[in-house]
């Protein structure tokens, strides 16, 4: 079928596409008729939340269903041949080669036993595409051509040895090292900070008009849609319920679910919100130093990286600070530090009218329930073996703060303040989605009563609409029960919405702090502009 608009034929035609799901889902189908065009040199971004069938659809075309679902009818035209109708060996001789693949998690993806360059050679290897020489070289052009440093020295690394970004250009090559006509792109800048983000998505915009590759981009992120789409298929449910160009799905969208999704976009917020008068401190951080020191091998030379670089803040009762900085700024290690998770090296932190830097573990021990944390990752931080409610009793009980017996009615309480059924309580961790998960972790830190939170990229692994959520819960109960919270992300736009004060770090240093108006709108550092430059869609999506 041609395109009458420009008069060419699509890359990839998807029909009527339906894929069954196992019993004991919510729906049967993973999709359900889905239909679209993947035309010539275009970039089409299908978003949806968890759940919506987008990261399905990009299975199905690559031929990577897990055995338990199966497609039940449809068609996916690419070059004349209906790649639901092909064999595994037929699929294998596409895949690379035709349709390429870069995954949401480049670390899980890479094999941590493999250096660099024998990851992408074994691809060139699989399809049997030039010489041993020949190989070696396009291994380091392909390197170089996603902007990795000394290419030379790099195909040597193991993955653990790079960064985040880093992880996802060796991914990018390793899916581009066969000049593919396809390029799908499974939510690949989701865990990124602003900064690497902005360049992964230059560097995949750059390739795709270089090479003229068409491009599937998964996300559930709109101000990505902005910042590349060409066009956008809206999925809810296993159905495409809108398609359209970007600026029409973004300017003018038409299904009321694409508009709770936009709706749910955090907002940079150009004014800062009402502050709590409650100036009594509850934590007092003094010049606080973390360096880590490593050596390479045994006689290498001792490396080390100043991740937290005398750092001073002061958090009062009811206020939230939001840490923000990109990955290796030392945000995450400053809220280990303050959770003495790991040991500083010098400074102060003032809680309770104690300095914590100078105790062993058993003298913080009483004070460790008034200072609690919420993850990141809401799947790894609940033991898959512990019910809802083991997860949420087992540290007050321990604690001596409930009896067994108040433990549990103590605990469905909890659950009902952060949105779930008391119910829960007797279920198991994998029962739960993503943003329900991340709940329970709330309600988990909450059973301490505890006096600060800090939250470490609490919802940077989920939906807008269902982060939207979360966000509003947090504040809704600072704000009731006048918690101070520490909040580290590497979103500036959630960042904007829920601190009333800012701390920008870069290379362990602070660079600079103040109301979020001040530093997103009239930033003073290079290294903050540079931040807010690089936001996806820019400060107004």
């Amino acid at each position: 079928m041609t395109n009458t608009s420009t008069g060419l034929a699509p890359v990839l035609t998807v029909r009527d596409l339906s894929v069954a799901l196992p019993g004991k889902h919510d729906r049967p189908y993973a999709v359900k008729d889905v239909s679209f065009d993947l035309m010539p040199g275009e970039i089409l971004c299908i978003i949806g939340e968890s759940g919506s069938g987008k990261s399905v659809t990009a299975s199905t075309v690559m031929g990577l269903l897990p055995e338990v679902m199966s497609v039940e009818s449809g068609s996916i035209m690419f070059k004349g041949d209906d790649l639901t109708k092909l064999s595994d060996g037929e699929l294998r001789k596409l895949r690379g080669r035709a349709v390429s693949i870069i995954f949401q998690d480049p670390l899980s993806a890479l094999n941590p036993l493999m250096t660099i360059g024998d990851q992408i050679r074994e691809v060139l290897n699989a399809h049997n595409v030039g010489t041993k020489a020949s190989r070696a070289d396009r291994v380091v052009e392909m390197l170089s051509e996603v902007g990795l440093p000394d290419p030379m020295l790099i195909q040597h690394q193991y993955p653990f040895r790079l960064s985040g970004g880093q992880r996802q250009r060796v991914m990018i090559a390793m899916a581009l090292a066969l000049a593919p006509d396809i390029l799908i792109a499974d939510e690949p800048t989701t865990a990124l900070d602003v900064t690497t983000q902005a360049q992964i998505l230059s560097l995949i915009s750059e390739i795709q008009k270089s090479k003229g590759m068409s491009v599937m981009f998964i996300t559930h992120d709109f101000g990505v849609v902005a910042e590349i789409a060409d066009r956008v298929v809206v999925m809810e449910q296993g159905l495409v319920v809108e398609q359209g160009t970007a600026r029409q799905v973004l300017d003018a969208p038409e299904h009321p679910y694409t508009k709770k999704l936009i709706a749910a976009v955090p907002k940079m917020r150009e004014e800062d919100r009402s502050r709590e008068q409650d100036k009594t401190a509850v934590l007092e951080v003094r010049n606080l130093n973390k360096t880590y020191r490593t050596r390479s091998g045994f006689l290498g030379r001792m490396r080390e990286v100043h991740a937290v670089n005398d750092i001073s803040f002061t958090l009062h009762r009811g206020e939230t600070l939001g840490i923000v900085g990109e990955s290796g700024s030392g945000k995450s290690s400053m809220g280990k530090v303050l959770m003495k998770l790991i040991d500083a090296d010098s400074g102060q932190i003032i809680f309770q009218g104690k300095d914590t830097l100078p105790l062993d573990k058993e003298s913080f021990r009483p004070l460790r329930a008034r200072i609690q944390m919420i993850f990141q990752d809401p799947y790894a931080s609940l033991n898959p073996r512990f019910t809802i409610g083991q997860a949420l009793t087992v540290g007050p009980v321990a604690h001596d703060l409930v009896t067994q017996s108040e433990a549990r009615k103590l605990a469905q309480d909890t659950l009902e303040l952060v949105g779930l059924d008391p119910s829960a309580y007797d279920r198991y961790p994998h029962e739960f989605s993503g943003g329900q998960r991340q709940r329970v972790g709330i309600a988990r830190a909450l059973m301490f009563n505890p006096e600060v939170i800090v939250a470490d990229e609490a919802v940077s692994a989920l939906d807008v609409s269902i982060q939207a959520q979360v966000l509003a819960l947090l504040d809704k109960i600072r704000h009731e029960r006048k918690l101070a919270m520490v909040f580290i992300t590497h979103d500036l736009r959630v960042a904007s919405q829920i601190s009333d004060e800012i701390l920008v770090m870069h290379r362990g240093k602070m660079v600079e702090y103040g109301p979020p108006s001040q530093i997103f709108y009239n930033p003073q550092h290079d290294y903050t502009r540079s931040l807010v430059d690089a936001i996806p869609g820019g400060k107004a999506a």
